[in-house]
């Protein structure tokens, strides 16, 4: 399985690094979030490294919601727990809740589907930075601190009609902002096909905090520096 190096466990526990979280997000996700960095003051361990750990414990259910509630850093050790009828929590061994994962419908624990879905979701959420949050930030007039942007996974829904799907792909189909003072909500919407047929659907939602207005010199320079970071890795 893919996600073999990018968690440890420890008997009931996983347990994600640093080091993990970083490689993941860089060489899987294409992901240069500065909260993903080694040296991050507020490091977090990727929310696409979480749904991938969902997918591949539990399978793929034909309706899920997932909701993140706290920021995983580093070391903290998760527990997942077993499977229930409705819904699934992910805490620490102190009992904090990260993520909450609903589901229902039919249920598929193959594991070369759930790793195909898993990597397909990966790399089309890893597209987020710049290709879609740039021009809707550019469309409302507003920016994240481009000293210390910060962009929070909230949640995610995929609904798939089809589990026998052999080669899953992620297309955008619709991207939305919507500004509530220095808070911004985006929904980016996107279809899952199968050899050119549509079997699913899904919503990713994600929280920026701390806008201003838009600066296009500003942004130009964080494009630019993000674009270096990932050419150089």
């Amino acid at each position: 399985m893919f996600l073999d190096k990018f968690y440890q466990q420890n008997g009931e526990s996983t347990v994600i690094s640093r080091e993990q979280a970083s490689d993941f997000a860089k060489s899987i996700a294409g992901d240069f979030n500065p909260i993903h960095n080694i040296d991050a003051k507020r490091f977090c361990v990727p929310g696409d490294l979480l749904f991938a750990l969902v997918l591949n414990k539990y399978g793929v259910s034909q309706h899920m919601h997932f909701t993140f509630s706290g920021m995983v850093g580093d070391g903290v050790e998760l527990v997942f727990p077993e499977m229930t009828d409705d819904e699934i929590v992910i805490k620490d061994t102190a009992d904090k809740a990260y993520l909450s994962i609903a589901h229902s419908g039919d249920n598929n624990a193959n594991p070369e589907l759930t790793s195909k879905l898993s990597q397909r979701y990966v790399e089309f959420s890893g597209q987020t930075f710049p290709h879609i949050l740039v021009p809707l930030m550019a469309e409302h007039n507003v920016m994240v601190n481009t000293a210390r942007p910060l962009v929070i996974y909230e949640s995610m829904t995929i609904n798939i009609e089809q589990l026998d799907f052999n080669d899953p792909e992620l297309c955008l189909t619709e991207s939305k902002l919507s500004v509530d003072g220095k808070r911004g909500n985006v929904s980016l919407k996107f279809s899952v096909s199968d050899n050119g047929k549509i079997v699913g659907s899904g919503e990713k939602t994600m929280v920026m905090s701390g806008l201003r207005k838009f600066d296009q010199a500003a942004i130009d320079v964080l494009v630019s520096d993000y674009v270096a970071r990932k050419e150089s890795y």
